[in-house]
């Protein structure tokens, strides 16, 4: 709990939506709350309001205070009509880089070999990116080097599945298949 006196911003009204209590047979209900910040993330703005409420004091009495939490919009939080929010802090997402919007997120880096034993205590390999749903947890990280020092063990497999093969076999066999020269 905080008092209103916390920060000298021009205090601006917004309508929060507190959930229905179904044991009391209490509907969903608005209160005017106070918007501190206002943050926007990858899935919506999130607000940190502060609402009316009362502390309890030394002496057995109380006083008006204010209990902050942060709220989604629109489902917890909503704008009062007329009122301008550009003097409410705000964080915005930074502008999206334009090699992540043509490539997508990257995987994390390096690759893992998964062991599969076969008859007769025999082992094989099989080689993954990190992140592939087949590749072994907690299982080391390996760079480039080690991972191609491990792929030209004729008893590894490269897997298929997360395009291990497809970023490593280039490097193993070099790059004249791809063309056909």
């Amino acid at each position: 709990m905080t008092t209103p006196s916390d920060d000298a911003a021009r205090p601006v009204p917004v309508q929060v939506v507190l959930p229905a209590d179904p044991v009391l047979g209490q509907p969903e209900q608005e209160v005017v709350a106070r918007p501190w910040r206002r943050r926007q993330t990858e899935t919506g703005w999130v607000y940190l309001v502060g609402l009316p409420s009362y502390r309890n004091l030394k002496d057995g009495e109380a006083e008006a205070a204010e209990y902050r939490v942060w709220v989604r919009a629109p489902g917890h939080v909503r704008p009062v009509d007329g009122v301008d929010y550009n003097q409410v802090p705000t964080e915005t997402l930074p502008p999206a880089s334009v090699v992540r919007e043509v490539l997508g997120e990257r995987r994390p880096s390096g690759w893992v070999v998964a062991k599969v034993r076969e008859g007769q205590g025999l082992a094989r390999g099989v080689l993954h990116a990190p992140d592939c749903e087949e590749a072994p947890e907690g299982a080391p990280l390996l760079d480039v080097q080690r991972a191609l020092d491990v792929a030209e063990n004729p008893r590894t497999q490269l897997c298929t599945l997360c395009e291990c093969a497809h970023e490593l076999t280039p490097l193993l066999s070099g790059f004249g298949h791809i063309t056909g020269s």
